[in-house]
């Protein structure tokens, strides 16, 4: 058996776009326009691991997709836990949960999907402004 992808719903390609490949980081490595089936899949990985794949899925037809609790979070490991988060801010991304302890952190996505962000090996100097950054929300 092998791993290939997590799939969640987006509402906004764009915004989805904004968010996981300009501000996250992830490349698009395909894309799925299906005319008859009205939907579009774009599958997503992080750079040098382009095996694990998301994949957005975009029904053309409004629809509203609750958010259940069961769904949990996507993780991600990363080099530099305070610059992915920088970059994230400065994406007019939140933290939800601040990288205080220089090992984790939350974010959402324009969907509301939670991302866990952990820091690679062990965590960073514990600084600022990160220490005194509230929670925003739920994460």
């Amino acid at each position: 058996m092998k791993y290939l992808h997590t799939m969640v719903r987006v509402t906004d390609v764009a915004a989805s776009m904004r968010f996981y490949c300009d501000a996250l980081g992830l490349q698009e490595q395909r894309r799925i326009d299906n005319e008859q089936g009205r939907f579009t899949l774009i599958f997503l990985a992080a750079p040098g691991d382009e095996q694990a794949q998301i994949e957005l899925t975009h029904n053309w037809e409004p629809a509203y997709y609750g958010i259940g609790r069961a769904f949990g979070h996507l993780a991600y490991e990363v080099e530099d836990i305070y610059a992915i988060c920088r970059r994230l801010m400065e994406h007019d991304v939140i933290i939800n949960r601040p990288p205080r302890d220089g090992r984790m952190a939350f974010v959402r996505s324009p969907d509301l999907i939670s991302i866990e962000l952990l820091q690679k090996g062990a965590p960073l100097p514990i600084c600022e402004p990160w220490v005194s950054m509230p929670n925003h929300g739920e994460w």
